[in-house]
């Protein structure tokens, strides 16, 4: 049995001889002789001076940097984690756009080729992350919130370390225009804050709603409020309306802000009333004549109104629409409506029975 371990090591102390040699034939100032103290010491030294083959088109340079990997991989657990703390910060802070995917197939390489529980698994996925978000390429990434969820416990990360990873993942998402995704994960984030760290959640609370008046595709608001973070947040400047509006103004075009706007001010007319003029669409919106058929056609692809167009009245003929918010009274509404669903069925019921008292 000592045999194949002592080649084992043998092979090992060459292919660390081989790195040496490469990277300092490549100009990196490292000795050609393999490091007293074993080989995670090598590697220490390989890693701190690799930065050089990442700046080369060389063939050879992707099976060199892979060749590192694997060493890495053979390491025991605990003399890992700070190595590949090392390589995932040069393979990050490598010039930005240059070699990202190189640098995003590495650290995937590591990744996946590390036990699935191991928490130092975080730091390669933040990396992994960082690239990804340099060359807008975070839909290669598994961003998947239930994948993520799951990491969160696998890892057994802290608070702090758990907040920095749905972080990262949400603005990975909003940079690449993955709306929807990014606003599950940010709820994700300011719902794991608690009553005792809620007051350190200001910026992502901020942030949250602003992007969420941003998105053209968000029109409800109401579970935000709910949000333990958001409420914080209730009577200070930062949730003042005057403060999320001018970060809303300042974040959109003129053009979008009265989009929005008009939008959301036909959703509360839809509500109130179920045939609009096309005269007061054009009063309480602010559009031309010619603009209101192609404003109610976007308004119904929101899919948060359901109506058709009286081209011969000149009106609109309202089916649905989503409530802009849903408070108390929208509740004592559907409760009634409910009981007198229950009451006509019951009703139903009892007429059934007497046209057939053997139903």
């Amino acid at each position: 049995t000592e045999l194949p371990a002592f080649g084992l090591l043998c092979f090992l102390s060459f292919q660390a001889l081989e790195l040496r040699a490469y990277i300092k034939a490549k100009g990196a100032e490292i000795s050609e002789e393999n490091a007293e103290g074993g080989l995670h010491v090598d590697l220490a030294q390989i890693i701190e001076a690799c930065d050089v083959c990442l700046k080369d088109d060389d063939k050879d340079v992707e099976s060199v940097m892979n060749s590192i990997v694997s060493l890495l991989l053979i390491l025991e657990t605990e003399k890992q984690e700070a190595l590949i703390e090392s390589l995932c910060e040069k393979l990050v802070k490598f010039r930005e756009g240059e070699r990202p995917s190189l640098r995003m197939q590495l650290l995937s390489n590591l990744f996946h080729g590390m036990d699935e529980n191991t928490p130092v698994r975080y730091t390669v996925f933040c990396s992994l992350i960082k690239v990804a978000a340099t060359c807008n390429a975070i839909s290669f990434i598994p961003t998947d919130l239930d994948q993520v969820r799951k990491w969160i416990v696998d890892w057994n990360l802290d608070t702090e370390k758990k907040h920095t990873l749905l972080r990262l993942v949400y603005e990975a998402l909003v940079d690449g225009k993955k709306s929807e995704a990014a606003a599950k994960v940010m709820v994700e984030l300011l719902g794991s804050y608690t009553e005792d760290n809620a007051s350190q959640a200001r910026v992502d609370a901020h942030r949250c709603i602003v992007r969420a008046l941003k998105d053209p595709n968000t029109y409800l608001f109401d579970h935000l409020l709910t949000l333990k973070p958001v409420r914080f947040l209730e009577g200070e400047l930062i949730h003042d309306v005057n403060s999320i509006k001018c970060d809303f103004v300042s974040s959109l075009s003129h053009e979008q802000n009265m989009t929005k706007m008009r939008l959301l001010t036909f959703m509360g007319m839809a509500v109130e009333f179920k045939e609009i003029s096309f005269d007061t669409m054009q009063q309480e919106l602010q559009i031309g004549a010619e603009e209101v058929e192609a404003f109610v056609i976007d308004a119904v692809r929101t899919k948060m109104v359901y109506c058709k167009i009286d081209q011969t009245q000149q009106k609109v003929v309202v089916s649905h629409s989503t409530h802009r918010t849903f408070g108390k009274q929208q509740w004592q509404q559907l409760f009634d409506c409910l009981n007198s669903w229950k009451a006509n069925l019951a009703t139903v019921k009892t007429s059934l029975h007497t046209l057939s008292p053997s139903a």
